[in-house]
């Protein structure tokens, strides 16, 4: 499986973007119109106290991903309200087709006092071809539970003969390198589904992916795509610890392959995507988005920082 990258194709310092936001551009995911595509992502607004409020914004670009048509000059979707689950941030939100509609699976993020953040995973639905988007509630469709309890986010969303199947993340704790560090969080990549893509049953705190670093490793953002009769995944993943700065505990870009959407085989070494020394990718890749496009299948990713600098492009070779 051998990806050719095109570059980095969104620099978000080179646009405007809405709600005040500057700088990132993170977990982009691509809607495919007749024409052109459009790709979603989540930047941040910087509160006076240094925080951050991550929001939703899109940029549509021509087929060719060297042309920008325009980037969104409106919130794509309002955060939640005081006290939901969703109230300081939506990153990211994932798109599917549904009938005439559009489903944007949103993780939500809301701030805690001994721990950074948690998060769950909301739904909301646009009328207009994805400009906007409207939440059926301000509740999650998916959250925290008995054998998952912390940050159940960045869900992935494929229909599949009529029943709604989702990837997302769950975590299993924080811990702390040591006595006197911030804490850090463990998570995994589970599995549920849906006969409506609202009513969601999960595989209660089941990892449907081997570690490659052991038990403490993180794996995120799945996305999931059909290559002839095969099901592919790709993720990323990372040590929990140190892993800002040092560029060999940072994320890197993972695979794995199922015949059934439920058991999956990791095969990292089929990826045949690293980073480029020197480059804006240098350091790590991460928050991978598959999509298919005029016979072409596409990998959407960030660099380094966490997609402080946009997110690029690879094409997988025949």
């Amino acid at each position: 499986m051998k990806w050719r990258k095109l570059g980095r194709i969104f620099d978000p310092g080179r646009h405007g973007l809405p709600h005040g936001c500057s700088g990132f551009a993170q977990a982009p995911q691509a809607l495919v119109f007749d024409d052109f595509v459009r790709i979603y992502f989540s930047t941040r607004f910087r509160e006076p106290d240094g925080k951050y409020l991550s929001h939703i914004a899109y940029v549509d670009m021509k087929k060719d991903f060297r042309d920008i048509i325009g980037v969104s000059t409106h919130t794509v979707i309002p955060l939640g309200k005081l006290g939901c689950f969703d109230e300081h941030g939506i990153f990211p939100m994932n798109v599917v087709r549904h009938g005439q509609v559009i489903y944007g699976y949103t993780s939500g993020v809301n701030r805690r006092v001994s721990v950074p953040a948690d998060g769950a995973i909301g739904l909301a639905v646009s009328r207009d071809d994805g400009r906007t988007f409207q939440r059926a509630g301000d509740g999650p469709v998916l959250a925290p539970s008995l054998h998952e309890p912390c940050i159940v986010v960045d869900p992935f969303v494929k229909i599949v003969e009529g029943t709604f199947h989702m990837w997302y993340v769950f975590g299993l704790g924080w811990k702390r390198g040591a006595p006197d560090a911030a804490p850090d969080r463990v998570y995994k990549i589970g599995h549920a589904t849906s006969p409506d893509g609202i009513r969601w049953s999960k595989e209660e705190g089941r990892q449907i992916l081997a570690d490659r670093l052991g038990e403490d490793e993180c794996q995120a953002l799945p996305t999931v795509i059909a290559l002839g009769s095969r099901h592919h995944m790709f993720f990323c993943y990372r040590q929990t610890f140190d892993f800002r700065t040092n560029r060999d505990r940072a994320y890197r870009i993972g695979h794995a392959w199922s015949d059934d959407l439920v058991s999956w085989t990791r095969a990292d070494g089929e990826m045949a995507l690293d980073v480029t020394p020197g480059d804006w990718d240098a350091d790590m890749l991460c928050y991978p988005h598959a999509f298919a496009c005029d016979d072409q299948t596409y990998l959407l990713y960030n660099g380094n920082e966490f997609g402080r600098h946009g997110f690029g492009l690879a094409v997988l070779e025949p």
